[in-house]
Order: structure tokens, then C-alpha cells, then sequence
């Protein structure tokens, strides 16, 4: 009965509800009240504000209202003089704290906030965010994966309507795979020639810079914690290595080179390549932005087309027709198992 009445009068003596209000000053009135006249109102119980009389359990008797209200000024002071203790302890803290900072920032200067850990996806927003506002030149981003989700491409473009908006410049690398998906192609259209895009066979993982001075790049494999870096020495290096990437890179605009190799299509000579290097098939799918299952479709095209009955011989067939990445042996034209040379006779 304690319990229920709690969860139906949440309130203390300092503020009755309406019933109780009338219940308590009946029994002030009265002396005594029946104890049924209690009980739509277990709170007075509860506060103590009624209790059993002794000569008659089915009587409740009224605490007086001088001692509720010597009640009532004992707990305000007992929760002011906490608060009191409260502040100093936060003071005190304060102090401590500040003492800690002059000390870090003494030796370490500005480079203090070089590197921040952003824990958490409302973390990252919110200073993807501030970035976005404060940009007012140009943005370079690496996105790596295959075809962007509508919900990925969707969850920054409030950020990339608002830099096209201040005339801010943004490039973007994707993998070949990202030239299949509708929404980029929706995307980009939408931005017109404040995005300019090209792809690569595969890209590193994903960064995002604004304005040459603070970028973001994933701190764990869910990209649920992420490094602000502001460092000038590391922001030059990741520019280097996006400038080198996009020297490589094919615009989205243009078709992908032929790979001057019949039956083999230019994701087929990427996965020649991985396949050559010694990579399993799941790291191959993850490299180029696709899935495994997708890996292997490819890879079992890819052996039907050199004549390989086997891995080990795929090996073989993919270093003869220099698809590993080194050059021919001979200038001659590759000629595939079961196919005559245009010139034989």
C-alpha cells in the first residue's frame, strides 16, 4: 500500500496533494479522522502527517502542524547546508582543475588540442559541424566502400549544402565501385560544379579536410570514434596524400581505360592485381568496395577467361598477361588460351 501510494502522491509535506490537503485539515479540525477517510490518500501515512491512535487502531490522529513545520525548516536547512558543502567541493575542484591547465598548456602551448578523441557519433556530428561552419575555402574527402547508402550520402548534406551556399570548393575521391550508385550520381548532380569527383581502384580510409587546417579520420573499424586532428604537420601530410591520390584518380565524368585485354573488364584486372599480391578474397572485396561474394564471381570469370583450372594456375595466367602490375615480357598482343592471333594464318 506504501508503495502504491508513493507512486500515485510523489510529493512531500512542503506540498500536499489536493486530497491529502482536505484529508489532513478534516483531522486538524476533528481530532481524529476514521481510518478508511485515509485511504485514497496514503501519502499523509507516508509523511507522517497522520498516525494510528493509540486508544483506537481504527483512528488516525493528526502529527501538528507546529511540528511538521519545525520538519520542514530542519530539512531546508539540512538542504541548504548541503548545497554549501556542495559549491565549496565544486570550488575547490575548480581551482584544482585550473591549476592543471596552466600547467598543460605552459610546456605544451597551442598544440594542446592537436589531436582530439570525438567518442561517439553526436561527438563527431557536432564538430563536423563546427568545422563545416567555419570553412570558407575548400573541402577534400576520401569516401572508401563501394556504393554510397542513400542514408550515408543524405546524413551529410545539410553540411554540403551549406559549404555550396558560401562558394567552398569540395573534392571527392571514391572507389570505381561508387560509380554504379544512383545517389551519388543524384548527389552530384544536385551540387553542380561545387563537387568535382573522381575514382580510383581502391582508396584509403575515410578523411574528410576542411580548409587545409582541421581533419577527421575514423579512430576504430564502426567509425564510432574519430580523430580531429589540427596538427599543421600531420593536416600537411594527409593534403599530400590526398593530392597524390587525386593525380590518379579518373573523373567521374570519364569512362574507366580499357585494359587492351579481351573478356577482362578493368575491376577484373584490379582483382588480378590483389589476387597477384597474395590476398585472400575477403580483403580483395574490402580493397576495391565490394562484396565477397561479389570477389568471387569476378575471380571465377577471371579464371575462365585466362583458361586457369586452378588458384595456383590463375597465378601463373595473371603473370603471363601482366595483369600483376609487371610488364609484359614481349610487346606482342596477349593471347588468351582457345584464341587464334588476329595475324595467324
Amino acid at each position: 500500500m506504501a508503495g502504491h501510494g508513493a507512486q500515485e502522491h510523489p510529493h512531500g509535506a512542503d506540498r500536499l496533494c489536493a486530497a491529502g490537503d482536505r484529508v489532513y485539515s478534516r483531522a486538524v479540525r476533528r481530532g481524529r479522522i476514521p481510518r478508511r477517510d485515509a485511504d485514497p490518500v496514503p501519502c499523509l501515512l507516508e509523511l507522517a502527517l497522520l498516525h494510528p491512535d493509540p486508544d483506537d487502531m481504527d483512528w488516525l490522529v493528526p502529527t501538528s502542524p507546529q511540528e511538521v513545520m519545525t520538519r520542514l525548516l530542519r530539512g531546508v536547512h539540512e538542504e541548504v547546508s548541503a548545497s554549501q558543502r556542495r559549491v565549496g567541493s565544486a570550488v575547490e575542484a575548480f581551482e584544482w582543475y585550473a591549476d592543471l591547465g596552466r600547467l598543460l598548456q605552459s610546456p605544451a602551448g597551442p598544440e594542446g588540442t592537436a589531436i582530439r578523441v570525438l567518442d561517439g557519433l553526436s561527438r563527431i556530428q557536432a564538430a563536423m559541424d563546427e568545422a563545416t561552419q567555419a570553412c570558407t575555402t575548400e573541402v577534400l574527402t576520401v569516401q572508401p566502400g563501394g556504393i554510397r547508402r542513400e542514408h550515408e550520402l543524405s546524413e551529410g548534406l545539410h553540411r554540403a549544402l551549406a559549404l555550396r551556399g558560401r562558394g567552398v570548393r569540395m573534392r571527392d575521391l571514391y572507389t570505381h565501385v561508387a560509380r554504379h550508385g544512383q545517389g551519388l550520381l543524384n548527389y552530384l548532380e544536385l551540387m553542380g560544379d561545387a563537387v568535382e569527383a573522381r575514382t580510383l581502384d581502391e582508396v584509403i580510409d575515410r578523411l574528410i579536410l576542411f580548409d587545409r587546417t582541421v581533419a577527421f579520420i575514423p579512430a576504430n573499424t564502426d567509425r564510432t570514434v574519430a580523430l580531429e586532428l589540427r596538427h599543421p604537420a600531420l593536416i600537411a601530410y594527409l593534403v599530400t596524400v590526398f593530392e597524390r591520390l587525386w593525380r590518379l584518380g579518373i573523373p567521374l565524368t570519364a569512362a574507366l581505360p580499357d585494359t587492351g585485354i579481351e573478356g577482362i573488364s578493368h575491376r577484373e584486372q584490379s582483382i588480378a592485381a590483389l589476387l597477384a599480391e597474395g590476398h585472400q578474397d575477403a580483403v580483395i572485396a574490402e580493397r576495391l568496395g565490394i562484396s565477397v561474394r561479389t570477389a568471387r564471381a569476378h575471380i571465377a570469370r577471371l579464371s575462365e577467361t585466362l583458361g586457369a583450372a586452378s588458384r595456383t594456375q590463375l597465378g601463373v595466367r595473371i603473370a603471363q598477361a601482366g595483369l600483376d602490375g609487371s610488364p609484359r615480357t614481349a610487346p606482342a598482343p596477349v593471347i588468351l588460351p582457345g584464341r587464334e592471333s588476329p595475324t595467324a594464318r
